[in-house]
Order: C-alpha cells, then structure tokens, then sequence
C-alpha cells in the first residue's frame, strides 16, 4: 500500500499533525506501507531533507488560506500513484481542492484512490464556542455552510485520534453527514533512554533551574493551552505552601501573549521560561521533571501528553483533552476542569500526594502510555481503519 499526506507544512514548529506523520511514518514501514508528503513547503527550508520519506515541496502558499495554485495539477498528475489519501486538517485551500481534485480524477479515472480527512481536533465545539473566537467562529461557520460541510461529506471518511474527538466532531456543526467515521487512535515513538548528557543539554538551557524535579509545561504558550490558569494557580500556592517545586514554561515565547504570560509569573522566581525545547534538552526536561502540566481548554491528543508519560511521568490535565479517560482509568495523572479553581486543585492534590502515591502514579504513566498509546499499537489501528 503506498499513502499519499496532504498537509500545508511539516515545519516541526507547527507542532502536532506533522509530528504525528513523521511519528507514524517509520513503524507503517515497517508494516510494508510506504508513504509520501505533498506540502507547501519550500524545498529549501532548513527542516527539509532530514526525514526517512518523501516529501514533495510546492511552495507558494498565498494568504493565511494556504492558497496554491500548483496544488490541483499535482494531484491529478500524481493520484494514480496512490492507494489512498490523507488530508491533514482542515479550514485551509488543501482540503477543499484536495476534495475536488479526486471528484474530477474519478471522472476520468475508474481506478481511484481512497480519499480520507483527518481533522486533528478541529471539528472540536471548543473552536465555535470560545468567547475570544467570536469573528474566527462566524467565519468557520459561513465556511463551513459554502465549503467544509462537501469536504468533509464528499471524503471516503474521517479518520480520529480518539473516541473523544470523534464524539465531540458530531456536536459542532449542522449538515454533519461523514461517510465514515473511524478511530484509528495515534501513538508516539518510544522515548530515548535516559541519559547524563540530557540534564546537561537541560540545565545549559535553563540555567536558573536548581537542579531538582519540578512542574514541566511543555507546548504552544497560547491562550489556549490554559497557561494562564496554570501561572495564577502556582502564585496562589506560593502564598500557601512551602518548598513549591519550580515551575518551568517550555515553548515558543517571543510573541504578545508569551511576553504577557512572562509579565505575569514576573511575581515568581520559581516560574522559569526555557522557550521551545529539543533534542536532548527536551528529553531532559521530560526525565528531569515530577510531573506534567497542561491545564488546555482543548487539546485533541496531546503528543507532549503521551510523551511524558512515555518518561513515566504522571500527567496533570483538564478534562479537554481528549485522552484523559485512558489517563484517568489507567491512574496516570490527576484530571480537572479546565478552570483556575480546577487548576489550582489539581496541583495542590499533587503536592499534597506521598512519596509511595506519587511513585504508584509514575508506574500508572508508564502503563498508560503502554496500553494505549505506543506506535506499534497506532499503526495497527490505522491500518485497519483504512483498509
């Protein structure tokens, strides 16, 4: 079977379904699955070259629709090459011209290839309902009524990364008529092992650390992610406990609202910044952490989610993102409404956890990421949903 990805980057700073194909990619090899990328990419960027597969790079992309004109021939040269297509996302030109590309090879074509949408958590109510989103939401909602409604009715089916995101798709929008709707579940590579030269690479990154095990928040500094929440809710236990493990901010920062958010833990020496992390440095930040916080307001999957438990680390999450009935049943973390009251008690309840309980948790981290989410258990599912 050879798979072709549609997606508009696999700039690994876009986070997410880029690292998810590039995740996938090896062990479906393995499997005797081949596949290939199509992006907007510049071949030229310095990300470019370095992975295991093919990617084809059809740079200019105008407008913050992603529109290229190039895409529509390409596909329609390259289709017959293909059992089946994989379009990443959604709200961007690659999906409705994806979509409209294989109606008119089928005409012309008797043999075709298998067209799916994955949308990576943005059919989530979340992206209608936020109060910040008003004018983003009004214009998803037109968009959706003109164009997305056909892609995502007109594709073969749609594919999901959990039960969760496939329950809340069908709650957002009207007209919503999938041909097919399939968990096919995600998973991450296994991590490195545990290495001196990691803390090293972490600690020359974040030279304020003071060596010992703290609260790791790894991911986009966005609204979003509940950073907010996560900086208030340290502030107040400062003020109530002692001996406070630091907390360390992990992720691109140089922008409006990274700079608020700095503003805000200023009241803290405790709060540290690290900026994105990678390599060794990251795995340091993973291995050298108790615990792992995302306080998201929605999250579809949550790679960094699954990694930390990879590290056996126990997670402390809100009930938006997807996966936390598989963390919650299996006791891998501590699981709260994504609000600052909600927040802040989902630390304290770690802080105030033993010893004995929180090595207990460690083990259920570890046997989460084991039962649920391994790359080999992801690629297996996926290949059974397609086919």
């Amino acid at each position: 079977m050879k798979i072709l990805r549609i997606i508009p980057s696999m700039n690994p700073k876009q986070g997410g379904p880029c690292q998810g194909i590039r995740n996938a990619i090896p062990e479906l090899l393995k499997m005797g699955v081949e596949n290939e990328v199509v992006c907007f990419d510049n071949p030229d960027d310095d990300y470019i070259g370095h992975d295991s597969f093919v990617i084809h790079c059809i740079s200019g992309a105008k407008t913050s629709w992603r529109y290229n004109e190039k895409l529509q021939p390409w596909l329609l040269a390259n289709f017959h090459q293909y059992d089946v297509v994989i379009v990443h996302g959604l709200w961007q030109y690659h999906t409705y011209t994806a979509i409209r590309a294989i109606r008119l090879f089928r005409k012309n074509n008797k043999v075709s290839p298998k067209i799916y949408v994955m949308p990576h958590g943005m059919l989530d109510p979340y992206f209608q309902k936020a109060k910040e989103r008003k004018i983003k939401a009004l214009r998803n909602d037109i968009y959706w009524r003109i164009f997305e409604n056909k892609v995502i009715n007109r594709a073969d089916g749609l594919l999901f990364t959990c039960e969760e995101e496939l329950l809340l798709a069908r709650t957002t929008f009207p007209n919503y008529q999938p041909k097919k709707e399939i968990n096919v579940g995600y998973g991450i590579q296994p991590p490195p092992s545990r290495t001196a030269e990691m803390r090293e690479a972490f600690a020359r990154t974040v030279p304020r650390w003071n060596g010992k095990p703290y609260l790791l928040f790894l991911s986009r500094i966005h609204p979003k992610k509940g950073v907010d929440l996560l900086i208030r809710s340290y502030l107040r236990l400062e003020k109530e406990m002692e001996g406070l493990p630091q907390l360390i901010i992990a992720g691109p920062e140089n922008h409006e609202y990274g700079k608020e958010m700095q503003a805000l833990a200023a009241a803290s020496p405790n709060i540290l910044f690290s900026g994105m992390l990678s390599g060794n440095a990251k795995w340091g930040a993973f291995y050298e952490s108790e615990a792992f916080v995302l306080p998201s307001h929605q999250e579809n999957f949550g790679i960094a989610v699954v990694e930390a438990l990879a590290c056996s680390k126990p997670v402390l999450i809100s009930d938006k993102v997807n996966i936390w009935r598989e963390i919650e049943r299996g006791t891998g973390g501590i699981v709260e409404k994504d609000t600052e009251m909600e927040t802040y008690s989902l630390l304290k309840q770690w802080l105030s956890l033993s010893q004995s309980q929180k090595r207990e948790m460690e083990e259920g981290a570890y046997e989460v990421y084991r039962n649920y989410f391994t790359i080999e258990q992801a690629a297996n599912q996926f290949l059974k949903g397609i086919e």
